[in-house]
């Protein structure tokens, strides 16, 4: 496996928390590993290495602001967080690392952002890769997030919850359900974004996902700009990459393999 190495970016609003594995490599550009709404590098566990050890390339993941160990935020989010981090914070970190050209690996909210930054960095983004995203608000989403916050109202599990953002864990939690419970955040969608996404995207869903249905991955995979594929996988919920992380390996390193590099429908 890889190794990892740690260190702290600082941008505007604070210091980001960021994770390389095979920094050496230089077999393509890097992979950005983008988190879902209650993530953190360390619950990413062993895919980075394993990831960057099939495609020969350095994965990058990093804690958003506010969440893991990056620096706190008190604010409550904004309903346009998902294009605040894909299109301000997300560049501003790029540019810190000095990298230009890159690809994108989203989980759940993670994903949506990651279309959103591809959809901004049309010049910059060599490939995309979603799983279990987001594309729209759907009632099974509202109701696998209102049964989740009852869930957490236990406080063993809240204190799994802190386990990997600490004192930061109430905001963690309130950020992700206030606004996707939100009247302001009901008509949200990727739709006005999604034709500017010129590069390749693989969409990987799970069809026992328990936040969204096959909807999703359609809808972005008919959506995007450029070449898109689709990838359903039976009898697997909203967490591909730990529950059948080797298939989400193969999957992505497979694609990357076919499209990595190649002219984006502008270029053509």
């Amino acid at each position: 496996m890889s190794k990892a190495r740690d260190l702290f970016v600082d941008i505007p609003g604070g210091s980001i928390f960021v994770r390389r594995w095979n920094a050496a490599a230089g077999a393509g550009d890097p992979i950005f590993l983008l988190h879902d709404s209650l993530g953190s590098v360390e619950q990413w566990r062993e895919f980075p290495a394993a990831l960057a050890a099939a495609v020969g390339r350095e994965v990058i993941a990093y804690d958003r602001l506010g969440f893991g160990r990056s620096t706190a935020r008190n604010a409550p989010p904004c309903v346009d967080f998902i294009e605040e981090e894909a299109a301000e914070l997300f560049p501003a970190l790029r540019r810190e690392l000095a990298v230009t050209h890159f690809a994108l690996l989203g989980h759940s909210v993670g994903g949506a952002m990651a279309l959103v930054a591809a959809a901004s960095a049309t010049q910059g983004c060599e490939a995309v890769v979603t799983e279990a995203a987001q594309a729209f608000v759907e009632p099974r989403t509202l109701a696998g997030i209102r049964a989740a916050r009852a869930q957490f109202e236990d406080p063993a599990q809240f204190a799994r919850l802190s386990r990997w953002h600490g004192e930061k864990a109430r905001w963690v939690l309130n950020a992700w359900t206030d606004v996707w419970l939100s009247a302001q955040f009901s008509c949200w969608s990727l739709d006005r974004e999604l034709p500017a996404v010129r590069c390749p995207v693989l969409a990987i869903h799970g069809d026992r996902d328990e936040y969204g249905s096959e909807e999703f991955p359609r809808r972005i995979t008919a959506g995007v700009g450029g070449r898109a594929e689709l990838a359903i996988l039976e009898r697997c919920g909203h967490v591909p990459h730990r529950e059948r992380s080797a298939e989400v390996v193969q999957l992505t390193a497979a694609f990357l393999q076919r499209h990595a590099g190649a002219p984006t429908m502008s270029d053509s």
